[in-house]
C-alpha cells in the first residue's frame, strides 16, 4: 500500500499473505479474510491488481486465477474500485522497461519508496502495481487538465508513454 500526494509517493505497508496447506476452498477463504482484515484496517481508498496472463503451465494459472478472483472479491465487498494492469505496463512503468526482471523491479519500488532495503518479490511486485497506478492517475489527471504536468515523467519517452496510457485509459487510444 502507497500514499500518492501531489505527485510524491510514500510506502504505508507491504506484506505477504501465507496461505496455509488443505483443501483450495479453505485457501481461497483466507486470502479472502486476511485481504478484508487488511483493507478494513488500512481503509485504502482504491484497490490495484495485476492482470493474469496465460501460463505454461495451465493448472498454476487456474490456481493463480482463483486466488486473483478471492482478492478482487474482498476489494469489490469493501467497496474499493478496482484497477488492473499488465506485468508489462508495471515494469514498464516502474523501471522504464516492459521486460525487466524481479531483482529491476524490487530495486526500482525501493528507490521510488525510498525504502532502507527491496522489498520481497511479491510484495515488490504489489507496490509495483499501485506506483503504476499513481503514475497513471497523474498522467490522466494531466491529459484531462490541460496545463498540468505529469510529475515525475522524465524525457519524451515517458511522457509520450503516460500520454497514450491516459488516452487508453479514456478509451480514445487503440488497444
Amino acid at each position: 500500500m502507497i500514499e500518492a500526494a501531489g505527485g510524491r509517493l510514500r510506502h504505508v505497508a507491504s506484506g505477504v499473505i501465507r496461505v496455509p496447506a488443505g483443501e483450495l476452498a479453505q485457501r481461497l477463504a483466507h486470502i479472502l479474510s486476511e485481504l478484508a482484515a487488511v483493507v478494513r484496517a488500512t481503509q485504502p481508498t482504491e484497490a490495484v491488481v495485476e492482470k493474469v496472463f496465460v501460463n505454461v503451465n495451465a493448472q498454476s494459472t487456474l490456481l493463480l486465477g482463483q486466488a486473483r478472483g478471492a482478492a478482487l472479491c474482498a476489494a469489490v465487498t469493501a467497496g474499493l474500485k478496482v484497477h488492473e494492469y499488465t506485468a508489462l505496463q508495471v515494469k514498464q512503468a516502474v523501471v522504464g522497461y516492459g521486460k525487466a526482471d524481479k531483482i529491476q523491479v524490487q530495486k526500482m519500488v525501493q528507490r521510488l519508496l525510498a525504502l532502507e532495503r527491496a522489498p520481497g518479490p511479491d510484495a515488490a511486485d504489489a507496490l509495483a502495481c499501485s506506483i503504476c497506478h499513481a503514475h497513471g492517475a497523474t498522467a490522466l489527471r494531466a491529459a484531462i487538465e490541460p496545463g498540468t504536468a505529469a510529475r515525475g515523467a522524465r524525457g519524451g519517452r515517458a511522457r509520450a508513454a503516460w500520454r497514450e496510457f491516459a488516452l487508453r485509459a479514456q478509451g480514445k487510444a487503440g488497444s
